[in-house]
Formats: C-alpha cells, sequence, structure tokens
C-alpha cells in the first residue's frame, strides 16, 4: 500500500471521514469593467458599489477598473456559489452601460495611462494602497497589473487533520498546510493544463515590449501560440525578473517567514532609477525586489488573517497558518462568475490529493524543475505528446502524468461521494477526462474553438453573462444586506479618515520598522 492510499484509508476509516464535507472554500474573481464596445471603462470605482477600502464583497485590485468580488468562507459548494453570484447580480445592476470583461487578458488598452490606479480615500492605510499600485505601475507597466485571476482560498477542518496526521496542534496544521504547497508547486501544472483560459492576448498588451515568442494572428487581429493554456500565468503576463533568484522556501513557517522578510529587505538596482520621490510626490514605497510582502508573485500562498497593521508574516509568525490562496486560476470566459461548480468540485480533490501525497523537503533543484514544467505547459501545454520532467531528469508524457493524477483524485472522489450519498465528484471528474487525451476538452481547447467561429466570443460572452446575471434572483445575500454593506463601508471610511493620526510619512516609518 502506498504512502497515499495509507493516508486516504486513514481519512476514509478514522475521525476525519465526517470532516470530508466540512471542506472551507473562499472566492474572489478579478474583473474589468468595460464599455459595450469593448473598451476599458475609466470612470472611478462606483460610490453605488460602497467604499472599495472597506466594503467586505466589492473592492478593486491595481485599478479603479479592476473590480474584485469576495465570498466568505463556506463549506458548501452550492452557497459557497450563490454567494459569489448575489454579489454578481448586485454589481451587473449598479454598472449600468457596462459589463464585466469575461477573460484574464486584459481588453484593448491604448496606453498605460488610460489604466485609472486604484483609490482607496485619505486614510494612511487608503494611500499606502494607492502608492503601492502606483509603484507597480512604474515597476511592471499598468497594463500587466490589469490582467484578472480568480483567486481559490481553501482549508481543511481540524477534525481531518486529526484524522490524517493524529494531532491538530497547529504546528501539526502548519506543517502540514506547507506539505500541500510543496506537492501544489510540484503539480502546478495541471491547472494550467485544465483550466487555462488566455491561450489569446490583445497586441495592444505587447506595445514597446520585447517577447522570446512568435505569435500567430487570428482573423480577429488577437496573438496566440498554437497550444498555449494560459499567457497570464507565462512570463507575457505576471512577471517579475526581479524576484527570479529570491528562492522562497516551503519547508515550515519558520523558514517561510525568514525569507519573506529576508526578501522584502533586499534593495534592486532597477527600481532605485525609477527613484522613490519626485517634486514632492511619492512615487512608489520603496525601491527593494518587493514593496511590500503582496508584491511576491506565487502560485499558491499560506495565509492567516492578519490583524490590523500586521504584515501577512507576522501573522504567520504568530499563529501558524490558517488556510492556503490558490492563485494560478483563469478566469473562465464560459462561467458569469469566473468559475464554475465542477472546477471547484476538481480543486478539492486536487488540493487533498496534495494533502495525502508523500512531499520531500523543497530544494533549489526543485523550484527549477517545476518552473520549467509550468512554462511548457503555460506556453504550449496543447502540445501532442508533450513531455514533463519528473524525479532525476526523467521525463514522462503530459497525458500519462495526468491521468496518473485522475485515477488518485477518483480514490479520494469515491469516499466523498460515498459520504455525501451522491457522485457530484466522480461526475466532475466524468465531465473533465476526456481532456486528458484530448486538448480540446480544455477550457482553452474550447475557448480557441470559439475564436475559429466568432471574431469576437468575449464581447458575445460578457453580454449574454449580463443578461444571466440580472435574471438570477438573490439566493445568499439579500439585496438590502449588500445594499447595507455599500452604506456602511463609506461610513467606516469616513471614521478612519477622521480618526486617523500623525503623518503619511511617519504612517509608512512605524509600517516597515514593526
Amino acid at each position: 500500500m502506498t504512502e497515499f492510499e495509507q493516508n486516504l484509508s486513514r481519512l476514509a476509516q478514522g475521525e476525519g471521514r465526517q470532516a470530508l464535507q466540512k471542506l472551507q472554500r473562499g472566492i474572489e474573481r478579478e474583473a474589468l469593467r468595460i464599455l459595450p464596445q469593448g473598451a476599458l471603462a475609466r470612470d472611478p470605482h462606483p460610490e453605488v458599489l460602497g467604499s472599495a477600502l472597506t466594503n467586505k464583497w466589492i473592492t478593486t485590485d491595481f485599478s479603479e477598473s479592476l473590480l474584485e468580488l469576495i465570498t466568505g468562507v463556506n463549506d458548501n459548494v452550492d452557497n459557497l456559489l450563490a454567494e459569489l453570484g448575489d454579489v454578481h447580480h448586485f454589481v451587473s445592476e449598479r454598472i449600468e452601460g457596462q459589463y464585466l470583461w469575461p477573460q484574464s487578458m486584459p481588453c484593448f488598452i491604448d496606453d498605460h495611462e488610460d489604466v485609472p490606479i486604484a483609490q482607496y480615500g485619505d486614510s494612511h492605510v487608503g494611500r499606502m494602497k494607492t502608492l503601492y499600485r502606483e509603484g507597480l505601475k512604474r515597476r511592471y507597466g499598468a497594463k500587466m497589473q490589469s490582467i484578472a485571476g480568480v483567486h481559490f482560498n481553501f482549508s481543511l477542518p481540524k477534525a481531518l487533520w486529526k484524522g490524517l496526521k493524529g494531532s491538530d496542534s497547529q504546528e501539526v496544521i502548519s506543517d502540514g498546510y506547507f506539505h500541500l504547497i510543496r506537492n501544489f508547486r510540484h503539480q502546478a501544472w495541471v491547472l494550467p493544463y485544465l483550466f487555462g483560459a488566455s491561450p489569446t492576448l490583445c497586441p495592444s498588451f505587447l506595445e514597446g515590449r520585447e517577447v522570446p515568442f512568435e505569435f500567430d494572428t487570428l482573423p480577429s487581429g488577437l496573438l496566440t501560440l498554437p497550444y498555449a493554456t494560459s499567457l497570464r500565468m507565462s512570463d507575457l503576463g505576471y512577471t517579475n525578473s526581479e524576484q527570479a533568484n529570491l528562492q522562497i522556501r516551503y519547508n515550515s513557517v519558520d523558514q517561510y517567514v525568514a525569507d519573506l522578510k529576508r526578501a522584502i529587505t533586499l534593495p534592486s538596482a532597477q527600481f532605485a532609477k525609477l527613484g522613490i520621490e519626485q517634486d514632492g510626490q511619492l512615487l512608489q514605497l520603496n525601491a527593494n525586489i518587493l514593496q511590500i510582502e503582496n508584491e511576491l508573485y506565487s502560485s499558491i500562498r499560506p495565509k492567516r488573517t492578519t490583524h490590523s497593521g500586521e504584515t501577512p508574516s507576522d501573522a504567520l509568525a504568530r499563529a501558524g497558518v490558517e488556510y492556503i490562496e490558490v492563485r494560478t486560476l483563469d478566469v473562465n470566459p464560459f462561467e458569469p462568475l469566473g468559475i464554475g461548480r465542477d472546477q471547484i468540485l476538481l480543486l478539492d480533490l486536487f488540493l487533498l490529493d496534495c494533502a495525502l501525497l508523500p512531499s520531500p523537503c523543497w530544494t533549489d533543484a526543485c523550484q527549477l524543475q517545476t518552473q520549467r514544467n509550468f512554462e511548457s505547459v503555460v506556453t504550449q501545454g496543447r502540445k501532442p505528446g508533450l513531455q514533463l520532467e519528473t524525479g532525476c531528469g526523467e521525463q514522462i508524457a503530459l497525458a500519462q502524468w495526468l491521468q496518473q493524477s485522475f485515477e488518485r483524485w477518483s480514490k479520494i472522489a469515491d469516499v466523498i461521494d460515498d459520504l455525501n450519498g451522491d457522485s457530484q465528484y466522480q461526475d466532475a471528474l466524468a465531465l473533465w477526462r476526456p481532456a486528458i487525451a484530448e486538448p480540446g476538452h480544455t477550457l482553452s481547447g474550447r475557448l480557441m474553438a470559439e475564436h475559429r467561429q466568432l471574431d469576437n466570443p468575449a464581447m458575445a460572452l460578457a453580454k449574454a453573462h449580463t443578461v444571466h446575471l440580472l435574471a438570477r434572483d438573490y439566493a445568499s445575500l439579500s439585496e438590502g444586506r449588500l445594499q447595507d454593506e455599500v452604506s456602511q463601508s463609506l461610513l467606516r471610511q469616513q471614521q478612519l479618515e477622521h480618526k486617523q493620526t500623525g503623518t503619511f510619512e511617519a504612517y509608512l516609518k512605524h509600517y516597515f520598522q514593526s
């Protein structure tokens, strides 16, 4: 019996069994607001959506135009999607004449200056958020920061950890999450292969950039690589060459926090050239490789809810890992909410698999191998017979590796479906299993088929999704509750601005010294 089978048996028969029904999930969906002709909406974040600083369901990411729609934590997939759907419904009603762009890669953006940086008011914390984004714009360009994604937050109940590890102490739980993270990074290519949905991009996105790829041009004028799955996750998308040598390790909380704190203090000659201040105006938070910890680009993050003024690493050092955040998901253009129910069920199986498989310590060699596999899949994942690296320089066909994964996921699905008295997890596997041998069944394959039929499928999808969202009824959150949060969030922002003391410069100094 393999270690995976032993761990699954321990869960299936032990006290962790019932906990498989209580997996905790949350979703953050980003979406650009666009005009009917497909151009970026450049107006400020609508006040009818509340304060982007303090509204717990509706905020902004990099830009005033880039919405972020957030759910709470939920152990029921249908309730989770109902909440996300209600937030989408509420927003769609209030951005009349605009649509939510249904793809990760941005629509046509003529110039970096056309992307308005997110504003959060005059409080110190609000000004810091905007200044951080000003730094991002100067470092990487506003177009890159306009890329949208879906973040999936996931945690396992304490009872599951106890059933699996024999203890539910915080130390054991944190070690368990880092175990999961190491396996996730080893297999991270699976998600862009199945769910990658950015095989094309607008030529305006590359304007002024030198890129190492030869693109094909579609009849619509969009650019593509023949077998790409997720250009968002390639070096064309979220990229920071300055971060390439940071070597963040994922073996323990202490090691991860130490590496992150070291990274935050490393100066960058390249970013120093941009300047810190000009004519009394701050241009970026600092000239380090990372202005703050959130600038670290990673496919997955260990997380702990922070206290006011606390950094993410300080929260982890204080109380250990609470949940993990998966950051590799493209917006699913075929789903009005940017993610489908079947995807969530597969994510459950994938992440449980990462918790159950043996997980060796993380080395620099591991990191390089996983990066090469990931880059291969995001740029050419649909290439027939694509080979990936495994072990010590060995090769394995992507389809063979994925088949092995599906076989393990099926065993996990049997346990959960038996517990639930249904077949929802096996049904989700059946829906995606054809993609193992036939890349046309992946999201990127389906999207490329749409591009062969329509010049601009994204705009048609955006309009269809809006019709769908406006026609649905509120199911989890009432309109009144969402409206109340709008009012309360505006009030909370005003209170923050009225009660603050000291200068902004003193606030920044204290933040970086603490």
